[in-house]
């Protein structure tokens, strides 16, 4: 049997000397959508960094296709995995399909310069998330979901086997947020592509993944099915707030006491 694309062992993380995560195992497998929910400072993205590589653990590894991500040349690693963080910082000026072709900086080498393809890829990408058209634009012209939108699209312009999502939704309408969501499920189901997200709404979580991995903020972790372990039972002690469950055709919601 293959490694897994993601795993964690024994995952330890600290925040200002706390403990939010204490030993965490955790495997993501090729088409797999995991979804990372907690309240506003329980670590989640604290979680997500660390297992891009962007931040080492107090104890435990976190493993790329079975091997150690911080022995993987960090061109290596972009190959492998792609990350969005919270934040798009722009501090110098660039056109939306310039900023879009930057997800293909991995696959080139040193000195080489992006070729057709790596343009179609990009404008497809752009394409995908409701951007043709504005490929000239500057990016600081961009509302904040429009610059949401074109991070996305560098994602997926790196074409990646992996993708750890901080947060995917903030700035965009009810319409893209959906829009988004299914474009990762499908990546993840006609591609095999690995997805783990922070996301906010449960409902979201339930609908749109396979697993959801609760992060508590005292070291305390909580995985499974998004079937069995999204209940209003167990979300009213990870948000603090009692929340009454609601299913639907299928789908289920939540909604406060």
């Amino acid at each position: 049997m293959s490694a897994p694309l993601l795993e964690a062992r024994q995952l330890s993380l600290d925040i200002g000397g706390k403990t939010v995560v204490d030993r965490l195992n955790l495997n993501l497998q090729p088409g797999e959508r995991l979804a990372i929910l907690g309240r506003n400072g329980a670590g989640k993205s604290t979680l997500l960094s660390t297992l891009a590589g962007l931040r080492p653990p107090q104890a435990g590894a976190v493993l790329l296709d079975g091997e150690d991500c911080t022995l993987l040349p960090p061109r290596q690693a972009a190959l492998r995995r792609a990350w969005l963080g919270q934040f798009q910082n722009d501090p110098f000026g660039s056109t939306v399909l310039e900023t879009a072709l930057t997800g293909r900086h991995p696959h080139l080498g040193r000195w080489a310069w992006e070729s057709k393809r790596d343009a179609e890829l990009a404008r497809g990408a752009l394409q995908a998330l409701g951007l043709a058209g504005m490929e000239t634009r500057q990016v600081h012209t961009l509302s904040g979901g429009e610059r949401q939108r074109l991070a996305i699209a560098t994602l997926l312009t790196q074409a990646a086997t992996l993708y750890l999502l901080d947060e995917p939704l903030s700035h965009l309408d009810l319409n893209h947020q959906m829009a988004v969501l299914e474009l990762f499920a499908g990546t993840a189901r006609d591609c095999g592509a690995g997805v783990v997200m922070v996301l906010h709404d449960p409902a979201l979580a339930h609908r749109f993944c396979d697993r959801a991995l609760l992060v508590y903020g005292d070291g305390r972790c909580e995985q499974g099915t998004v079937d069995t372990i999204l209940t209003a039972k167990t979300l009213s002690e990870l948000y603090g707030y009692g929340l009454r469950q609601i299913e639907d055709r299928g789908q289920r919601c939540f909604i406060p006491e």
